[in-house]
């Protein structure tokens, strides 16, 4: 017996109930499902017109029961009254499992490259010359903006393949990028692989300029530094000491810093100017002989590599006193040191409860047993993009509809 041709409508109508009643929207629709149990699976039509999409194609129950006659699935049924439909009992709904989750994802296909502006009707009419689909995702920004691009999940995994293998599909003359679902997921872990892979590249680049400048201006402050480094040795006084050498410059020059303990033989002094003039103005002011402690001293301004290497060890011996300074600084302020605020005991000042049981952890305020809270359960891991597997209302997903 051939099949009766439907009209343009007709058809609309037939694949729109059918989207409703078939396997991926059922499983989903939690609205829909409530509906089955109330009379052994028939839904009055009257409950169906008001579906958003159906609604703008029809709300007359001739059209909808003349559709679904000429329908070839032989998915739905029409009560004898014509008022009301069903789901064929003889087709039940798959067994949601990994086998089913798996031969969804085998027939799903990733496009891209639909204008923003694009309608799930113009997506829809354009994939329906591809094949027959079952379902369309729009995929969308947290702004709810479309993205240009869909999974569409196609009948049968032999016809999604056929859609991908053919070479330049395009959209009103704008070349699409067509994955399968699990090749388009491939390629993004890739790309976010490689992603990773730059990122840490471009974080090592960056540290090694940043070391590099941080040489040069080590270089560059070394090099300002140049002629400002005294050094002074000789049989010098165990008891000598910093203080002794900040009289002896007192007003000749200022001293930055003094690398020297008490008990050496010798020293370096850095000045803030030039050395060599605040040596000259503290030996005029000592008649020429500039001692400590009554001894003699080998008086030497540095210059070259030898002040370089004496002017960075001066430098890590600032930035470790820095740092210790630093550290204390943390230890006192809340911290874990003595003084921090996880250290402190608090004096317990109200009344003391008794439990006469020894399980205090399980007592409520009351001291009578609590249950136990229950716990969370994980998240399921679900791919990302991907139309979420969970039950939803009719319509309140109405851009994901065929």
């Amino acid at each position: 017996m051939m099949a009766e041709e439907m009209s343009d409508l007709e058809r609309k109508v037939c694949q729109q109930i059918e989207y409703y009643f078939g396997d991926y929207n059922l499983l989903r629709d939690k609205f829909l499902q409530d509906q089955l149990k109330i009379n052994d699976g028939w839904v009055p039509l009257e409950t169906i017109i008001k579906f958003n999409r159906l609604n703008r194609l029809t709300t007359d129950f001739a059209v909808i029961v003349e559709a679904l006659r000429k329908s070839e699935t032989e998915l739905m049924e029409v009560s004898n009254n014509k008022t009301k439909i069903r789901r064929n009992p003889n087709k039940p709904l798959p067994e949601v499992t990994e086998q089913y989750r798996n031969a969804v994802k085998n027939r799903s296909v990733y496009i891209k490259g639909f204008p923003l502006d694009s309608s799930l009707d113009d997506i829809k009419e354009w994939l329906d010359t591809k094949g027959k689909i079952e379902s369309i995702y729009m995929r969308k920004t947290v702004q709810k903006c479309f993205k240009g691009s869909v999974f569409a999940i196609f009948d049968t995994v032999e016809s999604a393949k056929k859609f991908v293998d053919t070479p330049n599909q395009k959209y009103h003359d704008t070349e699409l990028i067509v994955l399968l679902k699990d090749d388009y997921f491939a390629k993004k872990l890739d790309e976010k692989k490689l992603h990773r892979l730059e990122a840490k590249a471009k974080a090592k680049q960056e540290k090694e300029a940043k070391r590099k400048e941080a040489e040069d201006a080590e270089m560059k402050s070394l090099e300002e530094k140049q002629g400002c480094l005294l050094k002074f040795s000789g049989d010098l006084e165990d008891q000598t000491c910093r203080e002794d050498l900040h009289e002896v410059f007192s007003n000749h020059g200022e001293i930055k810093w003094i690398n020297f303990v008490r008990g050496a033989k010798e020293g370096i002094i850095l000045f803030k100017s030039k050395a060599e003039e605040a040596l000259k103005k503290a030996q005029e002011a000592h008649n020429g002989s500039l001692q400590l402690r009554k001894r003699d001293v080998v008086w030497e301004v540095l210059e070259g590599d030898v002040a370089r290497e004496a002017l960075k060890k001066i430098m890590e011996e600032q930035q470790e006193l820095l740092n210790k300074k630093k550290g204390k600084g943390r230890k006192g302020k809340g911290g874990k040191g003595p003084q921090g605020g996880q250290d402190r005991k608090v004096k317990f000042q109200g009344k003391k409860t008794k439990f006469e049981s020894g399980d205090e952890d399980e007592c409520g305020d009351n001291g009578t047993t609590s249950p136990a809270s229950p716990k969370k359960r994980p998240l399921e891991e679900r791919e990302q993009d991907a139309p979420p597997l969970k039950q939803t209302k009719t319509e309140n997903g109405a851009e994901n509809q065929p």
